[in-house]
């Protein structure tokens, strides 16, 4: 019965000296995480009008959005999110017009040499 008080006494001491704002170390880890298709700028400058969606998914791969009320446009969204919060996020659609590509538009990636450089400085 001492035991159980002494401990009850001694947690509520402890529980007094401090603040959940300095717990903060108890919190999980939290992984990056890299999701959806990264569009480089040697894949995109291979896009020319024309192309038939076979030909875009080949250069592309699988659109990340492929809306099957829009059958017209395809999106690849990227994004990058490192603990909790989102570090990097692009943005690449294709539209086409009768099966054919008409317009691209969005963000694109440097080319992976360029990327391997940023990474290590």
């Amino acid at each position: 019965m001492r035991g159980i008080i002494f401990v009850v006494a001694l947690s509520g001491l402890f529980t007094g000296c401090t603040t959940w704002s300095s717990l903060n170390f108890l919190t999980p880890y939290k992984i990056d995480i890299q999701q959806g298709n990264v569009v480089e700028q040697k894949d995109a400058s291979k896009l020319k009008p024309g192309m038939t969606k076979t030909e875009v998914k080949t250069i592309l791969g699988t659109p990340l959005l492929a809306d099957p009320f829009h059958t017209d446009r395809w999106d690849y969204i990227y994004w990058y999110r490192k603990g909790n919060k989102v570090t990097e996020e692009r943005r690449f659609t294709v539209f086409f017009d009768q099966g054919k590509l008409a317009r691209v538009e969005g963000d694109v990636a440097p080319a992976a040499q360029e990327i391997d450089k940023s990474v290590t400085k």
